[in-house]
């Protein structure tokens, strides 16, 4: 038994987790290509390692002639010690001793070991992770750079992005650090295992692991929507009327979640009851605010229109926007929350319409309240009055005037503004033809 060579290959096969069959078959193959180098083999030359005693072997194919010497024959009595019948020009697969391969064969082999070796670790990891994606894992963190973490996972480092770390999150070498698998890339340099802690994903595997009835599909979250490191929104569903899906994800006192959120650092969680009713799953996706009416667009578009009073606007659409936000990629629907001016001050209605004028007519603010000062707070305002009229009320030049009085009738024309009038004019003009003739 080759001892020296057995416990490298225990070693190997302990730190570097690859096979003994695949560090043996990776020594034979270095040591082969090594040897070719030297000028004293030929291209045929093999080396094979016994599995047994590990005892190595290193066979070369000469040709038996007594006329021809030198580098790949081989004297016509000396093969016939191996092979009584062969004959002059016959070849012959004689094993030669291993200090033939010579020291500089040893040396480039054993580069050539490693990297086999490297390489065969990476196919490893390929293999091992390319059916997990999704997956959690738990890992300490082995390096930090400015843009990405590394974290060795058991014997494989992967690598967390920083477009996949949560924003709010700093980490320093040593921390555990639990992510999920985000894919696994195959390239020139070998396999890479993608983490992350942003995606929709993590949140969804957190909550698998923290509610059983998740876990057990009793309850199914149906869509998640992220704004990592501050505010997400799950919404949740069940068709067991026994189970409430809101109150088992948040569990009791809140334990559920508040590992979730613990675990992503203090971002907020909105779950949500999914409803098949898109208006009802608004008003639930956009609470606490409370809504004056929500209605489905009735051009199309998937677009949701809210409504809420002045008093619940700013919590309806959420700091910097983001509940809106967050409902509208939970929902897949486009949501426009505008404040209800029913109930509105006179001055907050003035200030609405002059935002609206302003968009619709894609005007200036200062052209917009200059028409709102006259009077005309709408589309069917301006084309209500004649051109002439509209120009001398609210005192625009006669260029902005025109175009803006022209914009409005375009508009009016592709919402129907104005046809009831056009129908009443000429019902009125038929009726008078019909008693002139009369």
């Amino acid at each position: 038994m080759n001892t020296k060579l057995l416990a490298v290959v225990q070693q190997i096969e302990s730190e570097r987790g690859v096979s003994r069959e695949i560090v043996l078959a990776a020594i034979e193959q270095a040591l082969s290509q090594a040897a070719h180098k030297s000028r004293d083999v030929t291209n045929d030359l093999r080396v094979f390692i016994d599995r047994k005693d590990l005892s190595l072997h290193v066979f070369d194919t000469l040709v038996a002639s007594d006329e021809e010497t030198g580098t790949g024959f081989i004297p016509l009595a000396r093969a016939r010690r191996v092979k009584p019948d062969i004959k002059e020009g016959e070849a012959i697969e004689v094993e030669m001793p291993p200090s033939r391969l010579g020291r500089i064969a040893a040396q480039t082999s054993r580069q050539m070991i490693m990297q086999k070796i490297r390489d065969a670790e990476r196919s490893n990891t390929f293999s091992e992770y390319r059916d997990r994606q999704g997956d959690i894992v738990s890992g300490t963190v082995s390096a930090v750079s400015h843009r990405d973490t590394f974290v060795t996972v058991g014997k494989t480092e992967m690598i967390l992005p920083s477009r996949e770390r949560i924003p709010t999150e700093n980490f320093q070498v040593g921390d555990t650090v639990r992510a999920i698998i985000l894919k696994v890339d195959q390239d020139a340099k070998g396999p890479s295992v993608v983490l992350s802690r942003s995606h929709p994903k993590f949140l969804e595997a957190l909550f698998r692991l923290e509610v059983s009835e998740i876990a057990d599909g009793v309850v199914e979250i149906m869509s998640i929507s992220r704004d990592p490191g501050y505010r997400a929104k799950v919404a949740v569903r069940t068709a067991n009327e026994n189970v409430d899906p809101v109150g088992a994800c948040v569990g009791q006192k809140g334990s559920r979640v508040r590992a979730i959120v613990n675990e992503l650092g203090g971002e907020k969680i909105d779950i949500v009851r999914w409803n098949e009713d898109i208006c009802q799953y608004v008003a639930q996706a956009l609470a606490p605010a409370k809504l004056e009416s929500v209605t489905v667009d009735p051009s199309g578009g998937n677009t949701v229109h809210v409504l809420v009073s002045p008093e619940q606007y700013s919590l309806a659409l959420g700091k910097r926007g983001q509940n809106v936000k967050l409902t509208t990629k939970l929902t897949g629907w486009n949501v426009e929350v505008k404040k209800s001016m029913a109930s509105a001050s006179f001055e907050d209605q003035k200030a609405e319409a002059i935002k609206d004028l302003a968009e619709t007519l894609s005007v200036s603010t200062t052209v917009a309240t200059q028409m709102a000062e006259a009077g005309f707070l709408s589309v069917e305002g301006i084309v209500g009055e004649d051109e002439a009229t509209f120009m001398a009320m609210t005192g625009l030049d006669e260029v902005t005037a025109r175009g803006v009085y022209a914009a409005a009738q375009a508009v009016a024309a592709l919402i129907g503004v104005g046809a009831k009038e056009d129908e009443e004019e000429s019902a009125a003009a038929g009726g008078e033809d019909a008693a002139e003739e009369a």
